[in-house]
């Protein structure tokens, strides 16, 4: 009997590994570094597929942008017609084939209609085209004229908005004194960069007109911020004159 409750008990008692611990530590270490390395391929391949997503709809703002340029470029008024080579060179197409890519702006230029004006600042080589509204859409093709503010040739603050990753991205680098042209048809407004500051989403002073003719832009901030930026970057400018065109060098209108 007790022998048999001695074997009984040395059965029921739990086996101790053999494996010395450092074999075992190196084991599992071994184990985690696959695991590891199998969600380090897992993070790479999601990075290079947001890379891809966002230089996708980079180009496609930017071909939209050109297009917009372009079809301004090329609309004509009545008696006589003028051009917006007056006042700015035509987009360089050199990139590729210029009978397909002319076709493909035309394409787009008719689906989309052209801007209404043209937002140039030299020193940072901004060229954007500007529509009305501030919508997704839009704001995907260039740059809006925030509703309730002025219009180009009218007196009053003219509002105007873009990305901050996208076609306002070059603001970040704007100086006191920079000149921005906006331009239309038969005019070209200058103005002056006089005041630029940093402001909460919901102060909208910027946008009230001043004491004399003015052109205010707006774009998120800060300018690299993950996510939805939680302040808005303004860049105020009075006008300092208006180009009209030369009714006799316009181009006349071809049938």
């Amino acid at each position: 009997m007790a022998s048999n409750r001695h074997s009984n008990m040395s059965e029921r008692q739990p086996i101790l590994s053999t494996e010395p611990s450092e074999r075992r530590f190196q084991r599992l270490a071994k184990r985690a570094i696959k695991v590891l390395r199998g969600i380090e391929r897992l993070l790479l391949a999601a990075g290079l597929v947001l890379a891809s997503i966002y230089v996708c709809n980079l180009m496609y703002a930017t071909a939209i942008s050109q297009a917009k340029l372009w079809s301004f470029s090329q609309l004509k008024i009545d008696s006589p017609a003028a051009k917006y080579e007056e006042y700015r060179p035509a987009p360089d197409l050199s990139f590729t084939a210029e009978k397909r890519v002319a076709s493909y702006k035309e394409a787009l230029a008719a689906r989309m209609g052209a801007p209404l004006a043209v937002l140039s600042i030299p020193r940072l080589r901004l060229d954007v085209p500007v529509f009305e509204g501030t919508d997704g859409l839009t704001l995907d093709q260039g740059a809006g004229r925030i509703a309730g503010t002025g219009k180009p040739g009218e007196s009053g603050n003219i509002g105007i908005a873009a990305h901050r990753d996208g076609f306002f991205r070059s603001l970040k680098d704007i100086h006191m004194g920079d000149r921005i042209e906006l331009a239309q048809l038969r005019h070209q407004f200058i103005y002056t960069v006089d005041n630029i500051m940093v402001v909460d989403p919901s102060d909208t002073t910027a946008l009230k007109a001043r004491a004399q003719p003015s052109l205010t832009l707006v774009t998120c901030y800060p300018f690299y911020f993950v996510g939805d930026a939680p302040r808005r970057y303004i860049v105020q400018a009075s006008l300092a004159n208006s180009e009209q065109g030369n009714s006799e060098s316009a181009v006349p209108t071809q049938n």
